[in-house]
């Protein structure tokens, strides 16, 4: 007799190795990594948001609402969540669904909300969901009913293909116990909770026309192959290979091992590529290592370049962390320099912005300085913040154009910087001396905004990553916290605002800041030695 396997929604986006790790009878038991504490306050964020939407949807419905609790055992929950269906209610509540057998399907909603003769699924999650645009289809944030949806003209779609999934998932198991609405919808709160967004799950909104639901089906097909293989002692359907989600999966500690011991090439390169280099039998990094750089890849190359893989699989060979793509490297540089570094806590906003001014004098005192809001997020104090820290880069601005000195700004991965940059513009745009969108625009597309991150990826090869706390030690750097991190860094800054219902911590404002600083420094002497001793760093034509 088969063992029985059940899926849950997150088995469609998880990686194909650890659903084979999860339903394997061999490794019950086998121990995991520790929890993730960032994950876990995600967790519990995620749970914050629910009960407050959940108080604000309640207070506003209108018709029969049951609520069913989280904390009761998954059999009762179930049995209540089949008695409110009988019933015929209108909006259940933390809705627990009985197992779709046939369909190898189990899980739950938010909420259900009763649609015609069925039940349409809505999902209420702590991140965003629309960007500024036009086209979302939308109902007001405690309107449940998609009948009121029209197209919003402030908002469109934000990509979250795993809402989508997540929705699909409900959709197909609704379905398989004929409870599913007539209507393929799907709805969707997010984290400024200012409206329900609409999904339609049969919309060609996938790449090649696709829609939700099929996307979904072959996703869900595989990992129940892989599942049901693994479950019943059949065929291994999903080798361990090293992917992003490896970095905080519970399951790398037993994969890691595996992997090193086989010299996998999924340690130097990743995805696909890794994949079809087995399939070619290209299957370690020592093989990697041994191809000419010079010749044609073994297999269609999709990421980076096929020397560049080479010389990374050399690196790691030579347990280099980083090595030259060029035979000089270059960085630009000015008389007035500036470096600049924002802390944001998920989206809720970006509380400070920390700047290390050097070079020449302007009349300006040099050094590091921090433009910050210690309300917590979201606040319109910030508004303040990033207007005081925009006004002071004009004012150093224009003193070194005054002067005649030429000037630059630096970060470390402009892509996080940019999005608050604009973002605050954006949000508000109402607020005294906050700037236009153009000057912003402008600045960004300077050659006064230099992103470092992209001059050391166009000039080095990371055999480890490259993060600048990977890079920068290279460099000669150390941050003077043990536990400088970016999720570390959101649990003081929780402690620091008083965010869980405690005393603001001036002590945990303090490291933040000791942080920020640090994090500037950084990419200050990563500057300064890419300037000069990284000449000394081993070229990957020389590997």
């Amino acid at each position: 007799m088969e063992n029985e396997v059940l899926l849950d929604a997150a088995a469609v986006h998880r990686c194909r190795r650890r659903v084979h790790l999860e339903h394997a009878p061999e490794h019950r038991g086998t121990p995991l990594g520790p929890p993730d504490p960032a994950a876990e306050q995600r967790i519990a964020d995620a749970a914050a948001h629910r009960e407050e939407i959940r108080r604000r949807l309640i207070e506003a419905a209108a018709g029969e609402w049951v609520t069913v609790p989280r904390e009761l055992p998954a059999e009762e929950r179930v049995a209540l969540t089949e008695r409110a269906i009988e019933e015929g209610a209108r909006h259940i509540w933390g809705a627990l669904l009985p197992a779709d057998r046939r369909g190898h399907r189990r899980g739950g909603a938010e909420l259900l909300i009763r649609d015609g003769g069925g039940y349409l699924p809505m999902l209420v999650v702590r991140h965003r969901i629309t960007d500024p645009g036009t086209g979302a289809i939308t109902t007001a944030p405690t309107d449940l009913d998609p009948a009121h949806a029209t197209a919003d003209d402030r908002r469109k779609v934000r990509s979250q293909p795993r809402d989508q999934l997540r929705l699909a998932h409900l959709r197909r198991m609704l379905e398989g116990l004929g409870l599913a609405s007539a209507r393929p919808l799907g709805g969707v709160i997010g984290l400024d909770a200012d409206v329900v967004l609409w999904h339609d799950l049969s919309a060609p909104t996938w790449p090649g026309g696709r829609n939700a639901l099929t996307e979904y089906d072959a996703r869900f097909a595989d990992r129940l192959a892989v599942a049901q293989a693994a479950a019943n002692g059949g065929p291994v359907l999903a080798e361990p290979s090293r992917v992003l989600e490896c970095r905080t999966c519970p399951w790398w500690v037993t994969c890691e091992p595996h992997l090193r011991a086989l010299r996998d090439v999924s340690l130097v390169v990743r995805g696909e590529d890794a994949v079809e280099l087995r399939r070619a039998g290209v299957s370690t990094v020592d093989k990697l290592a041994a191809l000419d750089p010079a010749d044609e890849p073994p297999i269609l190359w999709t990421s980076g370049t096929f020397a560049d893989a080479v010389a990374l699989a050399r690196a790691w060979l030579a347990d280099l962390t980083v090595v030259r793509k060029v035979p000089e490297v270059v960085v630009p540089r000015a008389d007035v320099e500036l470096d600049v570094d924002m802390e944001s806590f998920g989206e809720s906003g970006a509380y400070l912005w920390g700047c290390l001014l050097s070079g020449a004098d302007i009349g300006i005192e040099r050094g590091y300085r921090a433009f910050v809001t210690w309300d917590p997020l979201p606040t319109v104090d910030e508004a303040r913040s990033f207007a005081e820290f925009w006004g002071w880069l004009r004012e150093v601005r224009g003193r070194a154009e005054a002067a005649g000195l030429t000037f630059r700004a630096y970060c470390y991965n402009a892509m996080a910087e940019n999005r608050w940059l604009f973002g605050s513009v954006e949000r508000f745009a109402d607020f005294e001396g906050i700037p236009v969108k153009r000057e912003v625009q402008s600045f960004v597309d300077s050659d006064q905004w230099v992103d470092l991150f992209r001059s050391v990826s166009d000039q080095f090869l990371c055999a480890r990553g490259k993060g600048l706390k990977v890079v920068a030690p290279v460099a000669g750097f150390t941050w003077r916290d043990p536990e400088a991190g970016g999720e570390a860094s959101m649990r003081w800054y929780r402690a620091a605002v008083g965010m869980d219902g405690g005393e603001p911590d001036p002590g945990q404002r303090d490291r933040l800041l000791r942080y920020n600083e640090d994090d500037v420094l950084a990419t200050k002497a990563l500057r300064e030695w890419m300037s000069g001793p990284a000449a000394e760093i081993p070229y990957m034509g020389d590997l």
